[in-house]
């Protein structure tokens, strides 16, 4: 019976993820529908290993996509627009190979926001390749977390009540401590001086965008494995 209904998910899951994309294409409208052509090269012609990867390629440039677009509508760009599909295309196929999604897969990730729902799409690019995400609300409650167990990399945001430099006061004590797993602040700017100061406390980097984001986490994640 276990084995019975392990097939009937996995065959839910392979029904279920074009109808996601779909929905997503179609939601965003022209720029998502784009991926079709860009993404010519992520055709069902292959089986196995090789499927897996362009159908992770797929999602993770969808999601990708859409967390673009809210990102644009949110800072006031008019309807979500889902970024420069060529570009994310391309991000996608240099970063998401056979051969990354191997120590990619299950590679765990403490996410620290006070607002976790903000980054649903960005964790869900993630999570198409493989990555497994636990999340944290609080500076003490990821500290806590890090001693427990141990992360590929760490996200934060930077501001959480009352502490609006939270990023920096969690980064610091981790680095005091010695732990040296790759940090990432994502956060409400990309400005050279806030990135600049975030490398001075011993972050990979400082953006709130999600393509930068994606960029900084995957490297990150594979020169990790790549030392284990």
């Amino acid at each position: 019976m276990i084995q019975t209904g392990t097939l009937i998910v996995d065959l839910l899951q392979t029904l279920l993820w074009p109808l996601v994309l779909l929905f997503v294409i179609l939601y965003f409208g022209k720029p998502l529908k784009g991926f079709v052509s860009n993404l010519g090269e992520f055709t069902f012609k292959a089986a196995g290993v090789e499927a897996t990867v362009k159908r992770q390629q797929i999602e993770a440039a969808t999601h990708l996509g859409a967390a673009t677009g809210w990102h644009e509508a949110a800072e006031g760009m008019g309807q979500p627009q889902g970024g420069n599909v060529p570009e994310i295309a391309n991000l996608i196929t240099q970063t998401v190979t056979p051969e990354n999604i191997r120590q990619l897969s299950d590679a765990r990730v403490l996410w620290v926001d006070d607002i976790p729902e903000n980054n649903v799409y960005e964790r869900r690019a993630l999570e198409a390749v493989g990555i497994r995400f636990v999340l944290s609300t609080t500076t003490e409650d990821a500290l806590g977390k890090t001693l427990r167990s141990s992360y590929a990399a760490i996200i934060s945001d930077m501001g959480r009540p009352p502490d609006h430099r939270a990023g920096y006061t969690l980064l610091d004590a981790l680095r005091q401590r010695g732990d040296r797993t790759p940090f990432i602040i994502y956060a409400g700017s990309r400005s050279p001086e806030h990135n600049a100061e975030a490398r001075k406390h011993g972050a990979l980097g400082y953006t709130n965008r999600p393509q930068e984001l994606f960029q900084l986490v995957v490297p990150a994640i594979v020169r990790g494995g790549e030392t284990r």
